[in-house]
């Protein structure tokens, strides 16, 4: 009787291990089914100059990147898209740097001299395109750093190949978060979100009284000033 009753009490502890790995396997195909974000995002681009009859030239960056906490350094992919009914001819994408965010090398891409760089910017590469099939897409695997005491924005436009037309642009576009983890290995950053930088270290006095409140504002209206100059600056800009 009591063989029986352990045999019974053993099939039970193995029925319900299977029945809890089971479990477990479906909430975590949930879980990565829900953490898809797809091949990437848009947000914050526009059409500049009109695009050839039939050409439809968009970009894509991915929604979040993660910034390794010590070496500074991130890895993104940068996709440009023509989602027209014609191929595109010679064209090219360029992948500039902002602020916090300073691209180092693009694959297959060459650096922008410092000369030719936007206004406000500090880094950028030019990947020149003959022609983008109707319905087809190039990514570039793009290889940066962060500084998170910064604010960091990226700006994909898609020209001409001699630059004199800006048909898409993407950004400048923030990377950011408001939750910085100065003590993790990596920071998560999101598309679209303005940085909120690292508290200050313990050497600096705390701030107290309505001033605390108002340079921080004040920072982050020039910053947007800045940005905004950029944006204008890169979409005006017109070759001699």
């Amino acid at each position: 009787m009591s063989s029986r009753r352990k045999r019974s009490r053993t099939t039970a502890i193995i029925g319900s291990l299977v029945a809890a790995s089971f479990s477990a396997a479906l909430i975590l195909s949930g879980t990565a089914g829900a953490d898809d974000q797809g091949p990437g995002s848009a947000k914050g681009g526009k059409s500049i100059d009109k695009a050839p009859a039939g050409v439809e030239l968009t970009t894509l960056l991915p929604e979040k990147i993660s910034v390794d906490n010590d070496s500074e350094k991130t890895t993104m992919t940068a996709t440009v898209k023509n989602e027209g009914a014609q191929d595109s001819g010679p064209v090219k994408l360029l992948v500039v740097g902002f602020d916090g965010l300073t691209v180092t090398n693009v694959e297959g891409c060459s650096a922008i001299p410092e000369s030719d760089l936007p206004e406000g910017s500090n880094s950028g590469f030019a990947c020149p395109l003959d022609n983008l099939a109707a319905g087809a897409s190039k990514s570039y695997d793009v290889d940066a750093t962060y500084d998170l005491s910064k604010t960091g924005k990226i700006c994909l436009p898609v020209q001409n190949s001699d630059g004199s037309k800006t048909f898409w642009q993407q950004g400048p576009v923030p990377f950011g978060t408001t939750n910085p983890s100065p003590n993790a290995p990596a920071t998560p950053l999101l598309l679209g979100t303005d940085n909120k930088p690292v508290a200050p270290g313990g050497d600096e006095l705390p701030r107290t009284g309505p001033v605390r409140d108002v340079l921080p504002l004040g920072a982050a209206g020039a910053a947007l000033v800045a940005a905004g100059a950029a944006g204008l600056w890169w979409s005006r800009r017109q070759p001699a």
